[in-house]
């Protein structure tokens, strides 16, 4: 780690901070093909106990630790294969009778899952993004209310537009997320799922954007200019009673 990647990621977490006044710590999370390069991690915990990968995330997120694992240290093969950690479970019997009603559904989810390959990582880490210990990792995770998320995806559309078009694979909704961002590079949101309510403690009102850390400045930037542009959060309710001529006004006075 060096202090321009730590005091970089320190100003990243501040702006954007500034802009959505988030409650929950970002957080990143990088790959290793090695247990060795993860152990070296400044600071590093190691679980004592099995967890699932919720859990992982969110003693970085909630606690604010930098912690790393093996698959060993996570409690069953769909945790270690989001993360590329195992080979993913084709058929998933196991899920028959508790979150599908067939085993074609449950055969069916387990194969939209977005999951890492497998074969080439060996450890995971996560840690407060403004630490600057992953140096620099390869996604960053971004937990936000509904208002504060379409404002942060507003920020990544602001140049370069795109559309965006995410999964809901229901259970296991890490693979919409980290699973989905780490595959492929893009940003990734997904609607946190019963196991990472239950078990890493996500609040009923927060969604979970995964992207890349060359994104997350993208959507701070687009987000700093809209701001200027009198649009921010918080969103304050216009009424909806009142006649929207003044406030739009303000927004498109001469666009016609």
């Amino acid at each position: 780690m060096t202090d321009a990647i730590a005091n970089g990621s320190q100003r990243l977490v501040a702006e954007l901070n500034a802009l959505l006044r988030l409650k929950t710590t970002v957080i990143g999370m990088k790959l290793f093909e090695t247990v060795e390069e993860m152990q070296a991690i400044p600071r590093i915990r190691r679980p004592k106990t099995k967890h699932t990968t919720d859990q992982i995330v969110s003693m970085a997120s909630r606690l604010g630790w930098t912690v790393g694992i093996t698959a060993d240290d996570l409690v069953g093969q769909q945790c270690q294969a989001v993360v590329g950690l195992a080979p993913r479970d084709e058929r998933g019997e196991r899920y028959v009778g508790v979150w599908h009603g067939d085993a074609e559904s449950a055969a069916a989810r387990q194969q939209a899952l977005s999951c890492v390959p497998h074969g080439r990582y060996r450890a995971m880490a996560v840690s407060p993004l403004e630490s600057g210990r992953l140096d620099p990792p390869d996604i960053v995770l971004v937990y936000a209310t509904p208002g504060q998320m379409i404002i942060l995806i507003n920020g990544l559309q602001y140049r370069n537009y795109r559309k965006f078009e995410w999964s809901v694979v229901g259970e296991t909704a890490c693979a919409d997320s980290w699973g989905r961002a780490l595959a492929t590079g893009e940003p990734s949101l997904s609607l946190p799922c019963f196991a990472e309510r239950r078990y890493g403690g996500v609040p009923d009102e927060e969604m979970l954007m995964a992207l890349k850390p060359a994104d997350l400045r993208v959507a701070v930037q687009g987000m700093q200019a809209l701001a200027k542009n009198g649009i921010r959060y918080p969103i304050p309710p216009y009424g909806i009673q009142n006649d929207p001529s003044a406030g739009m006004g303000v927004s498109y006075a001469g666009k016609g």
